[in-house]
């Protein structure tokens, strides 16, 4: 089932088109990554989707239906820029958010002490959001975001600024949210983490959609431009081998820029007659690289 669908999106500004024809859909239990440099539209998708502005062309669906006022009971929303009020206690703050979005006192302070004790801080109960860590801040906005349970989740750069112990249990729980039926829109910069926690996504650049589909699909149509090789003592030659371009020696052994998929049989034979090769690989793209072949080195 798509939680949310949208449709041949635009928005514009004057003569700017910030948005130009935008499709996707997330489904239930998924997490679908909106992806582009600054300036690329993706903040004013996910304005679009939450409702604060509204399109010039297309539609936005909601589990089949037009935006209306109660599907603020149903959508979370964590902002790149946090914005809980930082001389108010935790419980208040975000009780009050609860109880904006449909749920009764009693249940929101339920699940506020849910979170607290999921992230291990049910001491921050009472404590003003300025008394905390940037860090630990930010877990208060993801539980803002969340404690209402939604069934559409929008996170802006959710893992900005974390340590990676923080990241580690953030991911974990964005998991977990997925796992319980959550369509999650997830932005970000970091492709690591869209290589691990999406299968769709969509890249945008200059408001215009440029890559789009499943993230192993995607892989397949670009070349393998990549090999690594791990032997046990030194090859010599590599660099004067057809379709090889670059070779980098690093402390787990070579990594091969290629021109030409053909090359890499060469590179192994030419490494077996010399050494024991311990690992040999022909690498896929990283997102990255695609992200920089598509959009160019101004990646936010």
């Amino acid at each position: 089932m798509n939680r949310l669908e949208l449709k041949q999106v635009v928005k514009q500004y004057a003569d700017k088109t910030a948005v130009n024809g935008v499709t996707l859909n997330v489904k239930e239990g998924e997490i679908y990554g909106l992806l582009g440099a600054n300036g690329a539209g993706k903040t004013t998708t996910m304005r679009m989707v939450l409702g604060l502005i509204h399109p010039d062309g297309g539609n936005i669906l909601y589990n089949g239906k037009p935006y209306n006022t109660e599907l603020q009971q149903i959508m979370g929303y964590l902002p790149e820029e946090r914005g809980l009020y930082p001389k108010v206690k935790v419980s208040e703050q975000i009780n009050y958010l609860a109880r904006l979005r449909g749920m009764n006192g009693k249940d929101a302070d339920q699940s506020l002490k849910y979170w607290l004790n999921r992230f291990e801080v049910p001491e921050y109960y009472d404590k003003k959001i300025e008394e905390l860590s940037k860090g630990n801040q930010q877990k208060m906005g993801f539980i803002a975001a969340v404690v209402h349970r939604p069934q559409i989740l929008i996170l802006d750069e959710a893992f900005s600024g974390l340590d990676p112990v923080n990241v580690e249990l953030l991911k974990s729980t964005v998991k977990e949210l997925r796992d319980e039926g959550t369509a999650i829109l997830f932005s970000t910069h970091r492709m690591e983490h869209v290589e691990e926690l999406c299968r769709q996504i969509t890249i945008l650049h200059r408001s215009n959609t440029v890559v789009q589909g499943e993230i192993k699909e995607i892989k397949g149509r670009y070349p393998r431009e990549q090999v690594f090789l791990g032997t046990i003592g030194s090859v010599e030659g590599l660099e004067q081998l057809p379709g090889v371009k670059k070779v980098e020696r690093n402390e787990r052994g070579y990594l091969i820029h290629i021109s030409q998929v053909e090359a890499a049989q060469e590179i192994l034979r030419t490494a077996m007659t010399q050494t024991t090769v311990e690992h040999f690989e022909l690498k896929e793209p990283t997102l990255n690289q695609i992200f920089i072949r598509e959009v160019g080195e101004s990646n936010e």
